[in-house]
């Protein structure tokens, strides 16, 4: 009963950082400690970083590099570097593909 919060922390977090096997790990030491195997649903979303959600969020909104760089403290280098690497991620080549994942989601 005892291990079932760290567990709890383990598998959200393994989930979180992309480490299946250990969140599946958890996830088996959570069921046998007697705790039901609810699982969250992975999305697209969920590969990006905190700061990669914040810039793809921004970047829906239609602001531009140097617009969302202001508002983050970044240069609008940085924001094009994220971005190129955001987008393989979602698998979308356009800003406006970027807002319509947004929506859905």
């Amino acid at each position: 009963m005892e291990a079932r919060t760290p567990l709890r922390i383990a598998r959200e977090s393994f989930a979180s950082l992309g480490v299946e096997p250990l969140a599946e790990r958890a996830c088996r030491e959570l069921r046998s400690a007697g705790e039901g195997g609810k699982r969250r649903r992975r999305t697209d979303w969920d590969l990006l970083s905190p700061q990669e959600l914040q810039i793809a969020q921004r970047a829906a909104d239609g602001l531009s590099n140097k617009e969302r760089g202001q508002q983050l403290y970044l240069s609008p280098r940085t924001i094009g570097a994220h971005l190129y690497r955001i987008f393989p991620k979602l698998g979308i080549t356009s800003r406006g593909q970027l807002r319509d994942e947004l929506a859905a989601n």
